[in-house]
């Protein structure tokens, strides 16, 4: 029976992603031992820490909207409530890209499991882990840089993994649910009023 590796090896494992994750390097998306055995557990890590973390800029939202609003204290959610819908979101964007870059949008090189695609999008919220910066409201846009840092991440990371030829179609995968809310969005504020054109 195998003994478990020490504590400080896997730590220094689990820094060593989060910094070539955050650096965007494009030589740890191409290795596959990046993807192997151990390397779920330390997605599964990596989303419930980001997900914990982001209830410093959730605080400093609700203060925000406290002040402009005057609605009172509002309360977050439990912890319990944000490990579960951490993992939920994860799982399900992880369909989603999958379904969409592997089955709809395939290149002839595609050639990737689901497995494969969990885990790039748990690596992929490394850079989120900057979100215990936000701590007051000032500091909000913070939260946009650390969400477009983990969009870049999550869009190079699928371009390689799914062999795509350019970064074009890797990029519409993983921004088409947010672009086509902020149409929606958009269509729903402009009121168009039907005139005669003369």
């Amino acid at each position: 029976m195998g003994s478990f590796p020490p504590l400080k090896k896997i730590m220094s494992e689990f820094l060593r992603i989060i910094f070539q994750i955050i650096s965007i390097k494009k030589e740890f998306f191409k290795n596959n031992k990046n993807f192997g055995e151990a390397s779920i557990y330390f997605a599964i890590l990596i989303i419930i820490i980001t997900g914990l973390l982001n209830l410093i800029p959730q605080k400093s939202l609700f203060e925000v909207i406290n002040l402009n609003y005057n609605i009172g204290i509002i309360k977050g959610p439990s912890l319990r409530n944000v490990v579960f819908f951490s993992v939920l979101f994860w799982i399900i964007k992880s369909f989603y890209i999958y379904f969409v870059g592997v089955i709809v949008f395939p290149n002839k090189k595609t050639n990737c499991n689901f497995r494969k695609i969990l885990i790039l999008i748990g690596y992929a919220n490394a850079p989120m882990i900057f979100n215990f910066l936000i701590f007051t409201p000032s500091l909000l846009f913070l939260a946009i840089i650390t969400y477009i840092w983990y969009n870049i991440s999550l869009i190079v990371g699928l371009n390689i993994i799914l062999n795509y030829n350019n970064i074009i179609k890797s990029t519409l995968v993983v921004l088409s649910p947010i672009i086509i809310l902020l149409i929606y969005i958009f269509s729903t504020q402009v009121q168009i009023t039907p005139g005669i054109i003369s």
